[in-house]
């Protein structure tokens, strides 16, 4: 029987719940983001433009290294346990940060951050507690929770830099971090053990994910994309003060641009709801992104020249940072979807270090040329790696009554139901006596799923 229209409410509760865990961390990554750069100036070390791009971007490198580990642990010992021990990680890090001694008391602190990598398992979790029809909602909330918390940010950083200043902000990171426990005990849902399929374990399981050519586009997509925003960074805000904007009024830039950015990119992200335009409007962002930065050297000469390139950069950013999750959730398989999800992170926290380091070694040496060298290079590539990208069909989850089955049994008909043509996905809860099947809309012929259970209630009956 095929699923209903609208998300459940255990479903709406769980997309909610994460989000916000999402958002809470977020906010303390981003929140530093517009300030950094000209703080840190005035620590120890902090001459160093290149030490100042590794503090900045050091939380991706420990983030790239164990997103991995953390989703393939989620998978084998469930989400929740290993989503507090992540969360308790950053909070140590962000507590550290804040003593801000000198910049490598900073570093440190930031390393400590990245190593509670909990976007893997929060963003499989995701996915176990929604259906497919549905999943692209979930992760659209989770995008669009992390646009939000990064424009909240940009605004906020400013005025909580003049009360609190950079100290301030590390200490209410760990804080942040601390209600982010409380809402994944009190609020998220439990999730179902995820599926587990004989023929991917261990290495051969992580050699799966590596293999797959579709997850290979998206793996680079999304170091790419961070890459070129962790550089601009570096960038934007040594050019807003020399453009005569002090660092506290920068809010005054970042606020139109993002609300602008948001309006903008709304048309784009409801034209790609159909699979067939999906891929339209990935490329364009890509391509938007490109362009802006291209312009980026004639865009620099003044505050509201910079806002312009803000917003062209922002709107295919806020785009891009929402398609990609989506297309993930699609094409990862069910039964290695945390690994493939935590290798996606993975690259998104190396690309954001990666971009960090570079940017600011880059600006060190030729200034905002070099770092626009940089980002140009990574997006033309990224364009023609994603030239390939094959968007899945649009998808649904049905649920089916079974007869009493034992283990044997129920291996048979999962077997024979994951044969079946446009079966994307099957699970056999003999337990509850449920088949849930995720099918492709088109291709998929309801009576061949009918069959098979009529020929297990007949088999089990002559067996009785």
């Amino acid at each position: 029987m095929p699923s209903a229209d609208r998300m459940s409410p255990q479903e709406l509760r769980a997309a909610l719940s994460l989000s916000s865990i999402f958002g809470l961390r977020m906010l303390g990554m981003f929140v530093i983001l517009p300030v950094f750069a000209i703080y840190a100036e005035s620590l120890p070390g902090g001459d160093s433009l290149t030490l100042v791009g590794i503090a900045l971007g050091i939380y991706g490198l420990t983030q790239a290294i164990l997103q991995i580990p953390f989703g393939w642990w989620s998978d084998r010992y469930g989400r929740k346990p290993v989503i507090y021990i992540g969360l308790a990680i950053f909070a140590a890090g962000s507590f550290i940060a804040a003593l801000g001694v000198n910049i490598w008391v900073v570093i440190l602190g930031r390393l400590l951050q990245g190593a509670g990598a909990i976007a893997a398992p929060v963003m499989a979790m995701t996915v176990d507690l929604t259906r497919d029809e549905h999943r692209p909602k979930a992760m659209a909330m989770i995008g669009s929770t992390i646009g939000v918390t990064f424009a909240l940010s940009l605004v906020l950083s400013p005025w909580l830099n003049r009360m609190i200043g950079v100290p301030g902000i590390f200490a209410m990171t760990g804080v942040l971090v601390l209600v982010a426990m409380w809402v994944v005990y009190a609020l998220v849902p439990d999730a179902p053990a995820p599926p587990r399929r004989a023929e991917a374990r261990g290495l051969e399981q992580f050699a799966t994910v590596l293999r797959d050519l579709q997850l290979a586009r998206l793996y680079y997509g999304v170091f790419a994309l961070h890459a070129v925003l962790m550089a601009l960074f570096i960038a934007v805000p040594l050019n807003l003060r020399a453009a005569g904007l002090p660092v506290n009024d920068h809010w005054q830039v970042y606020l139109p641009v993002m609300t602008g950015s948001f309006v903008l990119m709304l048309p784009a992200i409801l034209g790609a709801r159909h699979p067939g335009r999906m891929k339209t409007v990935f490329l364009g962002a890509i391509a938007l992104c490109l362009l802006a930065q291209l312009a980026m050297p004639w865009l620099t000469g003044g505050r509201w020249m910079i806002a312009l390139f803000l917003l062209g950069f922002f709107t295919a950013f806020n785009v891009l940072e929402a398609q990609l999750p989506t297309l993930i959730s699609k094409i990862a398989p069910g039964g290695s979807r945390g690994l493939a999800i935590g290798v996606f992170t993975s690259l998104q926290f190396l690309g954001a270090f990666v971009g960090a380091a570079a940017g600011g070694y880059l600006y060190g040496k030729w200034a905002t040329s070099g770092v626009v060298i940089l980002d140009a290079v990574l997006l033309v590539m990224w364009l023609v790696v994603a030239a390939g990208t094959r968007v899945p069909a649009a998808r649904a989850t049905c649920v089916y009554a079974l007869p009493a089955l034992n283990g044997a049994r129920a291996e048979l008909l999962l077997a024979r139901l994951r044969a079946l043509p446009g079966v994307h996905e099957a699970r056999v809860a003999s337990g509850e006596r449920r088949a849930y099947l995720t099918v492709d809309r088109d291709g998929f012929d309801e009576q061949n799923v009918l069959n098979e259970l009529s020929a297990s209630s007949v088999q089990r009956s002559a067996e009785a």
